[in-house]
């Protein structure tokens, strides 16, 4: 009795859907999470082999483009909440890549820099974002990489204006 009872709704469900459940194969959000994980597991390997690992090499970017910022900024810059980003800061500066100093204006205000052997990972770093870049882009060519580009950003604004597009 029960298992009709499933079976019939079950029935309803897919009778009263009038779109094909996978017209043309897994669900687009799903394939796109699952290839973004691969593909930062990947960025974060090609750092770690020299040294860094994604944050760390958000952090040392944003410091390299702008040679002093205050812990808050460099969160805003960074995309990493306070708490996490302190923790960060906080190996990297027993690592020697960062100081942290006291605001003079403001003695509230922490101001992060770079040391030279942040500065030297830095370089070492980018060697590998850009080695890594080469390989993502291996058989695309400068066309399908701006049409990658405008799709994630048309992707990006679906999902932020709630799939109004």
């Amino acid at each position: 009795m029960y298992e009709g009872l499933v079976y019939e709704s079950y029935a309803i469900r897919v009778r009263d859907y009038h779109r094909p459940m996978r017209p043309d194969g897994p669900p687009l959000g799903l394939q796109l999470a699952m290839t973004s994980k691969s593909v930062g597991r990947a960025f974060n390997s090609a750092l770690a082999e020299n040294g860094g690992s994604i944050p760390i090499w958000l952090i040392l970017n944003a410091l390299e483009s702008e040679s002093r910022r205050t812990q808050l900024d460099l969160a805003r810059a960074v995309g990493i909440e306070g708490p996490t980003l302190t923790r960060h800061l906080d190996g990297m500066e027993q690592s020697g890549l960062v100081e942290r100093r006291r605001g003079t204006p403001d003695r509230r205000a922490v101001q992060v820099e770079l040391t030279a052997a942040g500065h030297d990972l830095h370089g070492r770093l980018l060697q590998a974002v850009i080695g890594f870049n080469q390989q993502l882009r291996a058989g695309l060519s400068a066309e399908d990489v701006d049409t990658l580009r405008r799709l994630l950003d048309q992707l990006q604004a679906n999902v932020s204006s709630g799939g109004r597009a």
